[in-house]
């Protein structure tokens, strides 16, 4: 009994003194471009009229600094991959959503002005026309993976929704 308590000693020391792992870095990268207690109304009009001016469509991120996904999202575009694609063809605003999820949504009415009754997850994702129109409104939920997705898809499903 003795012999095997040095040993299991000297085990239970070993383990009490092993760093515990790391969380794994995220394979995607992340910004936080979503500022609480802002106007999202205000922003949305502002990106319509610039996006009418410059002959764009509007990249309507909503989301929320909480998120891995908005994260996520919001880090894609600030990849150089993806700057000629929003300089050639769309206006991005991001607005802040809270946690609808939870019942402390914020600026849900943006949401509902563009026909999304219910944010279900973060981001919603909707490209506009310049005109406001929704180009995207069957899909726009489906953007609360964007973390779990290739920025090769990221980038290919933008550049469709640009000229549909």
């Amino acid at each position: 009994m003795r012999a095997l308590a040095l040993p299991l000693a000297l085990l239970a020391a070993a383990c009490a003194t092993t760093p515990a792992p790391q969380a794994a870095a995220p394979h995607h990268p992340e910004a936080r471009l979503f500022a609480e207690g802002r106007d999202g109304q205000a922003d949305v009009d502002a990106a319509l009229a610039r996006a009418m001016a410059e002959d764009k469509r509007v990249l309507l991120v909503m989301g929320a600094n909480w998120c891995h996904d908005s994260r996520a999202f919001a880090g894609w575009m600030e990849e150089p991959r993806f700057a000629p694609l929003l300089e050639r063809h769309y206006v991005p605003v991001y607005v802040n959503m809270g946690m609808p999820q939870t019942g402390d949504g914020h600026n849900l009415d943006v949401a509902r002005r563009f026909g999304v009754e219910t944010v279900e997850g973060t981001p919603t994702v909707l490209v506009l026309t310049a005109e406001g129109v929704p180009v995207n409104l069957e899909t726009a939920g489906t953007w609360r993976n964007t973390a779990s997705r290739s920025k090769e898809a990221i980038h290919a499903e933008l550049t469709e929704l640009a000229t549909r």
